[in-house]
């Protein structure tokens, strides 16, 4: 229930900040509702999360790992953003981090 709870605030965490980009500095209304209700939806979610026994770290680390990398492929598909080498690096260096988490907490 916790890694469903966690999806679900990662999945209203990434629309919020697609619909960020979209609201062109919250010129354009639709996105604009989208990011005040996906960010206050993410951030309740993840509190469920962690209200029923998932680490902060983890959750953080996981939440950030998927985040960053679900932003930066739409980014790169949809909204005409490169992805440099390096990025793609700095990804990877991302998840590794979150591995170590996942690993290290692990008994």
């Amino acid at each position: 229930m916790t890694l469903l709870l966690l999806g679900l605030a990662i999945a209203c965490e990434v629309t919020a900040t697609v619909s960020l980009k979209i609201s062109d500095g919250f010129s354009k209304l639709v996105p604009s509702i989208i990011v005040v209700i996906g960010y206050g939806a993410a951030f309740y979610f993840l509190s469920q999360a962690l209200e029923r026994g998932m680490a902060i770290g983890v959750a953080y680390g996981i939440w950030s790992a998927v985040g960053v990398v679900a932003v930066s492929v739409i980014g790169a598909l949809f909204l005409d953003e490169k992805l440099t080498l390096v990025q793609v690096g700095g990804i990877a260096l991302v998840i590794a981090g979150v591995l170590a988490l996942e690993l290290g907490g692990a008994h």
